[in-house]
């Protein structure tokens, strides 16, 4: 019970967020930032209830599917919500929360009953972690470079749009860009780090795609920001490898566990 009306009221806050956004929007009207803040604080406060109540089991945790991207889209809104204290990013909520929306009703009506035991074993709970921290971080580096390409297009194309308006300079999306994939970057090292470390045989047949799949994503982010610090990559260029990078680790996570979870039990 305590699930549902949490995910429940969690959804309904989302949902109230994106839709104040998109009539502020439409009716051409500034966005509140504090108003849009409290929304989604509130809105992380019930996500966390029902993340508790779904994931953790005495010692184990439910790590399926809907239930990880239900947390990495808690992690991502949350994350964004500090940094937009200091940082210009409330135009990324446009994105981030009708996603939180969704993996929310998703985690609360299609459950994973199967469970990874994690009791004493606080090596794999830190790769676990880690790993999750680095996935959300880059999430919003996509966000991020995806929100850039809109920009830099309608400036190139000069055909502004309300949507633009709400957007910091284009500098400093790009700075924010890269904060993010620096940060992702070291999170994705460690996470690498702590599994050849604490998992086992990080190459064995089960798990060896993942690894594989993850270390070109980690080369293609270090190629990246190699290229941005010693060469002053930018623009389309910058944005391209990040959805590259992403699609590698996403592929690693997310495609794996949809072919064990959904596919292959068929």
């Amino acid at each position: 019970m305590t699930a549902l009306i949490s995910s429940l009221l969690a959804a309904a806050l989302y949902l109230a967020g994106t839709l104040y956004q998109a009539r502020s929007l439409q009716l051409r009207t500034t966005i509140n930032p504090h108003l849009l803040r409290g929304i989604g604080a509130a809105a992380l406060v019930v996500h966390a209830i029902s993340m508790a109540a779904l994931i953790f089991n005495n010692g184990s945790l439910a790590l399926g599917f809907f239930n990880v991207s239900s947390l990495i889209a808690w992690l991502v809104v949350a994350v964004v919500l500090v940094s937009s204290l200091q940082a210009p990013v409330t135009s990324l909520f446009l994105g981030l929360f009708p996603l939180a929306f969704v993996t929310t009703l998703l985690s609360l009506f299609l459950p994973d009953h199967r469970s990874l035991v994690i009791a004493g074993n606080g090596g794999l709970l830190a790769h676990i972690l880690l790993s999750i921290l680095a996935y959300g971080i880059i999430t919003i580096a996509v966000f991020q470079a995806v929100l850039l390409a809109v920009q830099d297009y309608q400036l190139r194309h000069r055909h502004p749009t309300r949507f633009m308006g709400t957007f910091p300079p284009l500098q400093t999306m790009e700075h924010l860009l890269f904060q993010y994939l620096l940060c992702g970057e070291t999170l994705l090292t460690l996470a690498l780090l702590s599994g050849f470390l604490f998992v086992g045989d990080m190459l064995a047949d089960e798990v060896m795609h993942k690894t594989l799949l993850s270390l070109l994503a980690w080369i293609t982010f270090g190629i990246l920001l190699w290229g941005r610090f010693m060469r002053g990559w930018r623009g389309s260029l910058a944005i391209r490898w990040t959805l590259g990078g992403f699609l590698l680790l996403a592929l690693a996570y997310f495609g794996s566990k949809l072919v064990r979870e959904f596919i292959l039990p068929l």
